[in-house]
């Protein structure tokens, strides 16, 4: 082996990747007698704008994990595809005045060169495509399939609008009251919409969620989002302005404070409100209605805002103590919450003591602390459980115990029964764009609504000149009498295609089915195939999809689990969620996610060419624990190079020495280093695995004592393989073996070689504590100081600053004395 030959990654990256592409080497296998392992990463959209840093973090995070299932012995599925269709696409298009068809394709080349260049061991063989017929034939069959179930209905609605996208939008899609694509203030619209029934499912994705290996984090965010709630329906009789009566069944939590509820509230959406309005009062409760309709749902909802209202007329009549209560129409109330009725009960609901002191209506105390009383008039709602007061039979009574005694008392009466209500609300499935999945439905003025015969699909998007959205409510597919025109599959008479499209997240919710059958025409997968797949063992992404992408995809899953198709009923085994790189932004002057309209995107493109692949991804692991947020440094990277030069060096010079025996010290820092980079790696802490890298080499490089055997610098090589596959590849090669290094085993730890004396050594710096380090006992002080150098937790106190001396006290604290 020369000892001249430097560590020139530019040069032996590109020929391993070429290598791993001419022998398949990341291939999916297909040995039934080895267990599987699918690893998947969330697709990306093809974005003009290409991979960030930021985006490389999680893929990073997922090969190293993928690569070191392989040589665990699994045959591992790491795929990868293009999340191409919807809004994210065909907003880029619009804006570069290029067909999405064309910037779809180009996006994707780029990005695929980006991903190749990551070093991952795609398996690029089984690559999906959202918006290829081949791809989206089978999402448009999905969708017959919840069509036969009864899942997927049309129904004219008022739906979330966002007149930047021109297009409808899912709650779930809504954040904090505007489009979460563009940031645009969202308004209401009444429109013909598809729907998928996925209340339907609330409460088994709710309860399911208990089984799954996820951040608690993102359980509770679907738990909340789901939103299941214990209460009753309580019947409220209105009398007519005209005479007779109306039945209202109004939901609440606390039927305990029925007693207290001194008039009922609609929401301006309420179906009744026009018929309860008396003559003298429609002209104000019309106006009302209109001004609530140009709102949106945070409007309504924020509790700083000065409550607004408007009396019917009417009155209703509380079924606890049978009082006429006047009944209003106000827009905290939203019609998608129970029933889209509220009994008032502003003795206990801030909101409702907001209301009723704005419009002079009776406040009545029915439930105190136990032991004390409340102060008359109240300073605020008591929105507490207690003991009843003023309510009848059931004064003296304790909340909870009241709860049920006077549903099952009204209950009697046939006013009452107990309920359990969702806040999440069917999907809006409908989209006025282009960009997107035709929905598979014909209108036939004989046969009325008809899907599509399964032969005669996919229904192709056709090809167009004008794709940019009309705004008026209608795709742009409605302008085109060629689509739109056909024949009715029942009748074979005259019929109007649907002209909506899917939303952008329909193909995204089932993609990861499709992998395993990736070029299976007949099917969208096949039973033996997916069932030896699926479930996902861990799924890797961020956060942000915590609501819109993993809720659809569970529900999907389920649906097509009861249609006998799958043998599973959750999608995802494992959930990690990787944080964000961020870096300072000259525009905001703070630190800031990484993104192009912040102007701190780093292009990994030039890093690259300057450092090589593998120190990209050391850095992007190095950089900070992979759950949490990290902070980019252009300095920093230039460590993981050195290191690497580092390693290259010293396995070059362990293999020309060829020792025939590993020392015992040697042999201890090498077993101890198995040990520490398995847990690690398995608790997903890969930062401190490279920290124990580094803190290996200080301890036996350069240092005679601790030669080292060709088969243990190999073992060291295995190790190092997940986190930068290509210099372990070109070492392991130069240690004469033949075949891939991705063919080995990993290495087992000999506890009983790894358990030598060891110290802890506190890590200050300017005498602050900063860390804690596991050290060998009798390690000199370059290679303890050394290591406490290289902690993720003491570098980024370290990182551009001076170190103007450091202290050591032996066996027990190094200190950094910084200015």
């Amino acid at each position: 082996m020369p000892e001249d030959k430097p560590y020139q990654p530019w040069v032996i990256e590109p020929a391993w990747r070429q290598r791993w592409e001419q022998t398949g080497a990341h291939r999916t296998p297909q040995d039934p007698s080895r267990p599987k392992y699918y690893c998947l990463d969330m697709f990306p959209y093809p974005s003009g704008s290409g991979l960030h840093v930021g985006h490389w973090r999680g893929y990073v995070l997922s090969d190293v994990w993928a690569r070191y299932k392989k040589l665990q012995g699994y045959a591992v599925m790491h795929p990868m595809g293009w999340d191409s269709f919807g809004l994210p696409a065909e907003n880029d298009a619009i804006k570069k005045k290029i067909h999405p068809s064309v910037s779809t394709r180009r996006n994707i080349e780029n990005m695929k060169r980006q991903l190749q260049e990551i070093g991952a061991m795609y398996d690029w063989s089984l690559e999906i495509n959202t918006s290829s017929p081949e791809y989206y034939r089978w999402t448009q069959w999905i969708f017959l399939v919840m069509y036969r179930r009864g899942l997927a209905y049309r129904k004219e609605m008022p739906i979330n609008w966002c007149p930047s996208c021109r297009t409808g939008l899912a709650n779930e899609e809504v954040v904090g009251g505007v489009c979460e694509r563009c940031g645009t203030s969202v308004t209401r619209r009444n429109l013909m919409q598809w729907m998928l029934r996925i209340t339907a499912y609330a409460e088994r994705l709710l309860r399911d969620l208990d089984g799954l290996d996820w951040p608690e984090k993102v359980k509770t965010m679907q738990r909340n989002w789901i939103g299941r709630s214990e209460g009753a329906h309580l019947r409220f009789d209105i009398l007519l302005p005209t005479g007779g009566e109306e039945k209202l069944p109004v939901f609440t939590t606390r039927p305990d404070t029925v007693f207290g509820a001194t008039y009922v509230v609609l929401a301006p959406e309420h179906p009744l409100v026009g018929r309860i309005t008396d003559d003298a009062r429609r002209s104000e409760v019309e106006a009302y209605l209109a001004q609530a309709a140009a709102k949106s749902e945070l409007e309504r909802t924020q509790t700083a805002r000065e409550k607004t209202g408007v009396f019917t007329g009417s009155f209703a009549v509380n079924p606890a103590t049978g009082e006429r209560v006047p009944v209003w129409v106000a827009d905290y109330v939203l019609a998608h919450y129970g029933s889209g009725a509220i009994m008032a009960v502003p003795a206990h609901d801030e909101r409702d003591l907001e209301f009723a002191r704005k419009f002079s209506l009776p406040v009545r105390t029915v439930i105190v602390p136990e032991g004390r009383s409340l102060p008359e008039p109240l300073e605020c709602a008591y929105v507490e459980p207690g003991i009843l007061t003023a309510s009848g039979r059931f004064t003296g009574m304790p909340s909870e115990e009241a709860k049920k005694a006077i549903v099952a008392w009204l209950a009697e009466r046939g006013q009452a029964e107990t309920a359990v209500t969702y806040r999440l609300r069917d999907w809006v499935f409908s989209r006025q764009r282009y960009w997107g999945e035709p929905i598979p439905i014909v209108y036939c003025e004989r046969c009325g609504e008809v899907p599509l015969k399964e032969e005669d699909l996919p229904l192709l998007l056709p090809d167009v000149n004008e794709y940019q959205p009309s705004g008026t409510g209608r795709s742009p597919l409605a302008a085109i009498p060629s689509f739109v025109n056909t024949t009715c599959p029942a009748c074979g008479g005259p019929a109007a295609r649907e002209t909506d499209t899917m939303p952008q997240w329909a193909g995204s919710s089932w993609y990861f089915l499709r992998y395993p059958d990736a070029r299976t025409r007949d099917a969208a997968f096949t039973p033996e195939r997916v069932n030896r797949w699926l479930p996902v063992d861990c799924y890797i992404g961020g956060v942000e999809h915590a609501i819109l992408h993993l809720l659809y995809a569970r529900f999907f899953t389920k649906v097509l689990y009861d249609e006998g198709l799958l043998s599973f009923h959750e999608p995802f085994l494992r959930l990690f969620n990787q944080g964000m790189v961020c870096k300072y932004s000259e525009k905001t002057g703070k630190l800031e996610k990484m993104s192009k309209s912040k102007g701190n995107v780093v292009n990994p493109d030039p890093l690259v060419r300057k450092y090589g692949t593998d120190t990209v991804r050391l850095y992007e692991l190095f950089i900070g624990p992979p759950e949490v947020d990290c902070e980019w440094s252009d300095q920093g990277i230039e460590g993981c190079y050195r290191f690497l030069r580092r390693v290259w060096s010293w396995v070059r010079e362990q293999a020309a020495a060829k020792a025939t025996t590993t020392s015992a010290g040697a042999a201890r820092e090498l077993h101890t280093l198995i040990s520490r980079v398995a847990s690690r790696i398995e608790e997903f802490k890969f930062n401190t695995a490279i920290s124990a890298f580094m803190e290996f080499l200080n301890a036996v490089a350069g240092k005679p004592e601790f030669e080292m055997a060709p088969s243990d610098v190999g073992k060291f090589v295995i190790l190092l393989a997940p986190f930068a596959p290509h210099i372990a590849e070109e070492m392991w090669r130069e240690l004469g073996n033949e075949e891939s290094i991705f063919a080995a085993s990993w290495p087992s730890c000999d506890a009983r070689i790894a358990a030598a004396e060891t110290v802890e050594i506190a890590v200050q710096v300017n005498s602050k504590l900063r860390s804690r380090l596991t050290v060998r006992a009798g390690a000199d002080r370059e290679e303890v100081v050394a290591s406490a150098r290289s902690d993720p937790r003491v570098w980024k106190w370290l990182e551009g600053k001076e170190v103007a001396s450091t202290v050591y006290v032996p066996g027990r604290l190094v200190n950094f004395v910084v200015k």
